[in-house]
């Protein structure tokens, strides 16, 4: 294994991530767990963040490209940053410019479904294919949006300026602090796509921000009878605690959230002896809570829709339930009346089928653990 493979596997960790939680969300929700309007919804933004990533440098280079690149700067508030599910690709009308322009003090700016750092991607790479000012300016509003969220412990919420409820917490759901992470490093590295994008007081600022966030994630981790364990979706931003979000996304022992924090960590060039103690902690709660003979398979209910049932199966590979309650760490389910059940099947047809209650990603690390462990011994 090369010595890089850790943050090759976290990279690929967090775009799968991305996808299944798009393909799950159902309608899109604002920061109060609210369906949003279906004008305010665009299916098209998985393209456009597979675009984003994927797209051949020669494309930048394309009056195409650069409409895409306008149309990010657009929808770019006041605030710096950007609200998600947008598809920036999907030509606009004058009309619909001018309805963007009109929301540009909006304050639903967020890092939640890899909105902000998408559109920041696709800038980096549209100016250094074309040198083109804005492109730049729009970038460098990007990350002193980011550096502006940051809390004073390290942390980042799911929505800022002026976060409500749940919002407010570090949050570590669907990955949003993670991305976070990973993007400013990269950043902060002067690695390509980002290189000389930005100047050298900059990375030194990210560089810094890197390292408090780890710092938060160490402090976040749940100690439980005296041993490192692993972490909540999201975590109190005053107490540090484990904390609730919406109602079926209670606070919890968290699988998924978990096995890309501790793959992160596990990218760390020269780990110290905490952020050490820290993986093998997480290491030692997945392997003693893996479900086995177990997995979810799709069929045909009897209103003939597509539904999802937990059946068994001996030759299933392991598996985690994505929640684990705090008392006991057993696995639950919850609907959006905010009850606690223990089998999927008591969950109503939408929330069985609109979220991921199950995940392997825990596995990923199992994977390579062994093998980082002996080259940081």
């Amino acid at each position: 294994m090369s010595a890089s493979d850790p943050e090759d596997m976290l990279r690929k960790t967090l775009i799968t991530v991305a996808l299944i939680a798009v393909s799950l969300s159902g309608a899109a929700q604002n920061r109060r767990g609210e369906r949003l309007p279906a004008s305010d919804y665009h299916p098209g933004f998985r393209e456009w963040k597979h675009l984003a990533r994927s797209a051949k440098d020669d494309f930048f280079k394309t009056d195409e490209a650069r409409t895409f690149g306008d149309n990010v700067l657009l929808y770019q508030r006041d605030a710096g940053g950007w609200p998600k599910n947008h598809a920036m690709h999907r030509p606009l009308t004058d009309a619909q410019k001018d309805s963007v322009r009109a929301e540009k003090k909006r304050i639903d700016t967020t890092v939640d479904n890899d909105a902000t750092t998408t559109e920041m991607l696709y800038l980096a790479r549209l100016w250094t294919a074309t040198h083109e000012p804005r492109y730049r300016e729009g970038f460098l509003r990007g990350i002193d949006y980011l550096l502006s969220g940051q809390l004073e412990n390290g942390g980042w919420p799911q929505f800022w300026p002026e976060p409500h409820g749940y919002a407010r917490h570090i949050t570590y759901n669907d990955n949003a602090m993670c991305n976070v992470l990973v993007f400013i490093r990269e950043v902060a590295n002067n690695k390509a796509p980002y290189r000389d994008i930005t100047d050298k007081a900059t990375r030194r600022r990210l560089r810094h921000a890197f390292d408090q966030g780890i710092q938060c994630i160490l402090n976040t981790q749940i100690i439980a009878d005296g041993k490192r364990t692993v972490w909540c979706q999201q975590h109190d931003e005053i107490t540090l605690a484990p904390a609730s979000a919406r109602t079926f996304e209670l606070a919890s022992y968290c699988s998924a959230e978990s096995a890309s924090l501790t793959s992160l960590l596990m990218s760390l060039p020269h780990p110290s002896k905490e952020i050490v103690a820290a993986v093998d902690g997480a290491v030692a709660w997945f392997r003693e809570h893996e479900l086995h003979g177990i997995r979810v398979e799709y069929y045909i209910n009897d209103e003939g829709q597509r539904d999802r049932r937990l059946v068994d199966d001996p030759e299933a590979p392991v598996v985690w339930a994505r929640f684990y309650d705090l008392e006991f760490a057993q696995p639950f389910f919850c609907d959006r009346d905010g009850i606690a059940v223990h089998d999927i099947s008591y969950l109503g047809y939408e929330r069985r089928n609109g979220y991921g209650w199950y995940s392997y990603q825990p596995a990923e690390v199992l994977q390579v653990y062994d093998s980082w462990k002996a080259k940081v011994k």
